[in-house]
């Protein structure tokens, strides 16, 4: 009776019908530029020698695929999803988290050779004549069970630093900032790889059927002084359903979610049947697993025209909440109600949230500047930590926050006591994790006097990959994708797990 309707509605429908035309036996021997004599020299050779193995090599690679999927988790994961808060632009480690009260007696003072050891620097200051050191206008106090400094100009990631794991030596080699975002973004410095939360969603799938595996939040209310490429959170050569979906604040928080003007519900759901129909008819008769993927894309959506806007609405949530994260808050689209958004979303066990926040690459006037982005997001910050570990969250979700280098010693252009910038610095920066399976009250690594080498236990981009995919139960090394003749990883041929910060 079903394959009855099934042609019945191909009969009737011409899309279906062109379809059938385009797969005619005839129509393919006439268009095809070799016709009958590929068919007779295919008869003679075998249709594999002449054309190669192609469907054959397809289907081993798939399994492989399969296999691949099959063995995850390699190991019981801690993390069940990820918070990242990316802080776009390279936030100053000297005003933050790495504290150099020795540099006060240097102002202003020529960096030594001996320090700088002939290290690229951009071509921003490379025609400085002199490179004065500027220490921090700003006090460092200590905070919590550990003592842990930390700058007056983040009073509410104070409060809760005995929960963070404080890693001061990172580095990359990217130096400018489209390629050091996508480093961090994506594990290589050029574009078109798949972006971490890509990654994450083609290893482990979702947790919620409902909602995307990985989703993504950009602050309205940050400077824009270096852009952010959608290229960031997408997929590369993935499937397409593994890329990030970006939540917007307004009356469409996803583009394209909401029905056509003049349609209803009932509409929506027979054109989709409609034309998942198309689409799988296409399928049977072509094989291309990005069909497959397009039919789940718009499945998702139609479920989604139920399930984003209930997460998406703050209101329910008391004024003791939005009290936690700050006035802006109650604005939607900026870091506060974003950082309020990701607990939401956390809740309804989406596995990878990202969240941008543009605005830290201050090359000059860095005391008013860094002030002013340290108000926007030093209390949301704050609250996520709190809220999140008062909702029993915090146990299994992994937290992250920092940018994609840090900021020099010397002043770029003019210093003064109360005034002055600083360029890129790849070779060492600060960044914290918090939460499931990491060091709590923990500061790992430590850079020289001028926070300008490390000096010990130095940690690569490759290597906060490795651990930040251990503790969600993978092996960097075994979670892999075949593509272009090659098996391709989130961290290429490098990266190790940084075990000294494990819980």
């Amino acid at each position: 009776m079903q394959h009855h309707h099934e042609d019945e509605f191909r009969l009737h429908t011409p899309e279906f019908n062109e379809l059938h035309r385009k797969l005619d036996r005839r129509r393919f021997l006439t268009q095809t530029s070799l016709g009958l004599g590929a068919m007779a020299v295919g008869s003679l050779f075998g249709l594999d020698k002449l054309y190669g193995s192609a469907t054959r090599q397809a289907a081993t690679a798939s399994d492989l695929e399969a296999d691949i999927l099959k063995a995850l988790p390699h190991i019981a994961p801690k993390a069940k999803r990820v918070v990242y808060l990316f802080m776009a632009g390279g936030p100053s480690q000297f005003e933050t988290f790495d504290y150099k009260p020795g540099l006060i007696k240097m102002a202003g003072q020529n960096l030594p050779d001996s320090v700088r050891k002939g290290q690229r620097l951009t071509g921003m200051s490379a025609s400085q004549s002199a490179l004065p050191m500027a220490p921090s206008i700003y006090g460092f106090n200590q905070h919590g069970k550990t003592n842990t400094w930390v700058s007056e100009l983040l009073p509410y990631t104070a409060k809760v630093v005995d929960d963070l794991c404080i890693v001061k030596s990172i580095y990359s080699e990217a130096i400018n900032h489209d390629p050091a975002i996508t480093f961090f973004q994506t594990g290589n410095q050029l574009p078109g790889r798949p972006s971490i939360g890509s990654w994450v969603s083609y290893g482990l799938g979702t947790d919620n059927n409902n909602l995307p595996t990985f989703i993504v939040l950009v602050s309205k209310n940050a400077p824009k002084d270096q852009p952010l490429y959608a290229r960031l959170w997408g997929n590369g050569f993935l499937e397409s359903r593994h890329q990030g979906v970006q939540f917007r604040s307004g009356k469409d928080p996803v583009l394209f979610l909401n029905n056509p003007e003049g349609y209803d519900g009932h509409d929506r759901k027979e054109m989709l049947d409609y034309l998942s129909k198309l689409n799988q008819l296409q399928n049977d008769a072509y094989g291309d697993p990005e069909i497959n993927n397009r039919i789940a894309q718009y499945e998702m959506a139609f479920r989604m025209q139920t399930s984003v806007p209930e997460v998406m609405d703050t209101a329910a949530e008391p004024d003791e909440v939005f009290e936690l994260y700050g006035p802006d808050s109650r604005d939607p689209g900026t870091y506060a109600a974003n950082c309020l958004l990701a607990r939401k979303l956390l809740e309804k066990d989406v596995k990878f949230v990202q969240l941008y926040h543009q605005g830290w690459d201050q090359h000059g006037g860095l005391p008013k500047a860094i002030a002013q982005q340290c108000k926007a997001t030093d209390q949301a910050t704050g609250a996520l930590i709190m809220d999140l570990k008062r909702r029993g969250l915090l146990d299994d979700t992994l937290v992250i926050w920092g940018g994609e280098f840090g900021r020099t010693v010397y002043s770029q252009g003019k210093l003064s006591a109360t005034d002055y910038g600083r360029d890129h610095h790849p070779r060492c920066f600060t960044m914290w994790m918090a939460g499931a399976g990491v060091k709590s009250g923990f500061s790992f690594g430590e850079t020289d006097d001028f926070s300008y080498n490390i000096v010990k236990d130095p940690v690569h981009v490759h290597d906060f990959h490795a651990t930040l995919l251990h503790l969600m139960g993978v092996d960097h090394e075994r979670l892999t994708y075949k593509f272009q003749g090659r098996r391709f990883r989130l961290t290429d041929v490098h990266g190790k797990l940084v075990k000294d910060i494990l819980a």
